[in-house]
């Protein structure tokens, strides 16, 4: 009988939530398009006006003195890019993008419906991500669960799994992550799922996981922005935002990371254009997802506190802390966090080599007003908050090979088992 009861369950929740997709354009295709990293030099403002000029998507934003823009470009441009970039060191990412796509191992291969570690051997379709999800909580039906965090522009539900140890649920302080908030960042859902499976997996059979899992409860969710990520599956490789309509505009999609209501007006960190990835929204907390998650986050800190907070990304391979919306102010508490990221990082560099660089995110990286990090620190009040950029660092951007998958979550997994040993 508990076997049938819960197998109507799991079927009940297939159906409710069955998955909502756009009617579909023509899908993008790269052939022949380049990936380039042009080192800014000391002429940032003539690389970006040539990048400007020529219209051309950049992977990470605009150069700045001293560093770099990754910039794709198409072959119908490459000669006028040429001409006018000369004199610019210049290095290929992708020989042709087309290619490095067909290539990344996509998600053809269909699930074989056993939450193993098989499944960190190539990337996987939306639906799939659920599946796993289902058969992980299978697996482990008395101490784990299915979670929801409200719903997408396109009514998706926002997936996850929650699990707990000893002590039972909503007693102990919550961990939460989320993944793939930028659509196009797939490895950040599957190191999502991979922190996920090996807890629970090793949670009978490893001291220091079960101390883990005895001491906080975790909700753990791989796909924030299910829209945005089923069209780069169906439409855009390289889709980034949310898929939400936007007045006066026939562009699409706010960017989730610039719209959480924290320090949203602050000027520099974001667009107020609907047609850039970063764009910030009409409103803070005007998209649906952002709202969504904000009001869970508040919710557990509310129910039972919230410890730790970690907003998965890539590609860069950064470990940061607060704050992203000023580079001129830091948490009372930031050498705490410092000495936690540089702990960290220590702890994935042991694995396999890979080094991540670490501090605040505005001084790091670069000014981001509107994220979640700054929120769940500021706002939901979590004891600690970090953003991660996973592997690499321009070799291949965004197109991770799917080969690195496995890696990638162990080595993530080291860095937050320093987190959870010596947070306060």
């Amino acid at each position: 009988m508990k076997y049938l009861s819960i197998l109507t369950a799991l079927l009940g929740l297939a159906s409710a939530t069955a998955i909502r997709s756009e009617a579909r354009p023509k899908r993008t295709a790269y052939d022949g398009y380049k990936v380039l990293r042009v080192a800014a030099g000391d002429d940032a403002d003539k690389l970006n006006k040539i990048i400007a000029d020529l219209e051309l998507e950049t992977w990470k934003g605009v150069a700045k003195v001293g560093g770099h823009a990754d910039v794709v470009v198409p072959p119908s441009k490459l000669a006028a890019f040429n001409a006018q970039a000369e004199g610019f060191e210049t290095l290929t990412m992708h020989e042709d993008l087309g290619v490095s796509i067909a290539n990344e191992s996509g998600f053809q291969a269909a699930y074989a419906g056993k939450a193993d570690q098989t499944w960190f051997n190539s990337y996987h379709a939306y639906a799939d991500h659920l599946n796993f999800l289902r058969d992980l909580v299978a697996a482990h039906p008395n101490q784990s669960e299915i979670v929801t965090s409200g719903t997408s522009g396109n009514g998706n539900a926002i997936t996850g799994i929650r699990f707990w140890g000893s002590a039972g649920k909503g007693v102990k302080p919550a961990i939460v992550f989320h993944g793939t908030v930028h659509a196009r960042e797939w490895i950040t859902t599957m190191v999502a799922e991979y922190q996920a499976y090996y807890l629970l997996t090793n949670y009978g059979s490893d001291a220091t996981v079960k101390s883990f899992v005895d001491k906080y409860e975790f909700y753990i969710f791989p796909v924030v922005n299910p829209d945005g990520f089923i069209y780069t599956q169906t439409s855009n490789r390289l889709w980034r935002k949310n898929r939400q309509a936007n007045s006066g505009s026939s562009c699409v999609g706010r960017d989730i990371n610039r719209n959480w209501p924290a320090h949203w007006s602050t000027s520099g960190g974001a667009s107020t254009n609907p047609c850039d990835e970063a764009y910030k929204g009409a409103r803070q907390g005007d998209a649906p997802e952002t709202t969504a998650l904000a009001a869970f986050l508040d919710k557990i800190k509310a129910a039972q506190g919230l410890k730790l907070y970690i907003d998965w990304h890539s590609y860069s391979q950064l470990f940061m802390s607060p704050y992203g919306y000023t580079c001129s102010s830091v948490p009372a508490r930031n050498a705490e966090y410092q000495s936690l990221a540089r702990g960290a990082v220590a702890a994935i560099k042991s694995v396999y080599g890979t080094t991540f660089n670490y501090g605040p995110i505005c001084t790091t990286v670069y000014k981001a007003t509107g994220n979640s990090v700054d929120y769940a620190f500021d706002v939901s009040g979590a004891d600690y908050a970090f953003t991660l950029e996973l592997r690499d660092t321009g070799a291949n951007g965004f197109i991770l090979p799917a080969s690195q998958i496995l890696p990638s979550g162990v080595e993530a997994w080291a860095g937050v088992k320093y987190l959870l040993a010596n947070m306060k």
